[in-house]
């Protein structure tokens, strides 16, 4: 009977640690959800905003060509893009993920602003007016 109590005692204390130690690891997950910007090899090579929602563990990406793909943390510092069928490497602090392929994101960078078109030259062209008087006979012999 001793032993079936302390049995259940030391099992009792190792469930309660394991709960324990889940929530703490929960709460040391990077939240990464919001707008990031590829900036380097990216698809087409052209810059552009990439999404993560994130939510606990899992994540919706979608990348700067709008392909989507769900996503898990599958260890600290590391996800799997499922339908890419690639990895990445988070920063610590959320601000960049770095892809197995190379692509890297970037949290708060801006992309360069499109080159400033030439402005048009603008053409003023007068046009004279001749204004013609025409002398018709009068009608009804008036």
């Amino acid at each position: 009977m001793k032993f079936k109590l302390l049995a259940a005692t030391v099992l009792l204390a190792c469930a309660s640690m394991g709960i324990a130690t889940t929530g703490a690891s929960a709460q040391d997950v990077v939240n990464l959800s919001g707008e990031f910007t590829c900036v380097q090899g990216c698809m087409n090579n052209s810059p552009g905003p990439a999404f993560v929602t994130q939510n606990g563990w899992t994540m919706n990406l979608v990348n700067e060509a709008g392909q989507p793909s769900r996503a898990w943390i599958d260890r600290p510092g590391h996800l799997w893009a499922d339908f890419w069928q690639e990895g990445a490497t988070y920063s610590p602090d959320g601000m960049s993920i770095v892809f197995d392929s190379g692509s890297v994101w970037q949290r708060g960078f801006a992309p360069p602003p499109p080159p400033l078109l030439p402005m048009p030259t603008r053409v003023i062209v007068r046009h004279r007016v001749h204004h013609i008087i025409h002398h018709y006979p009068p009608i009804n012999g008036s």
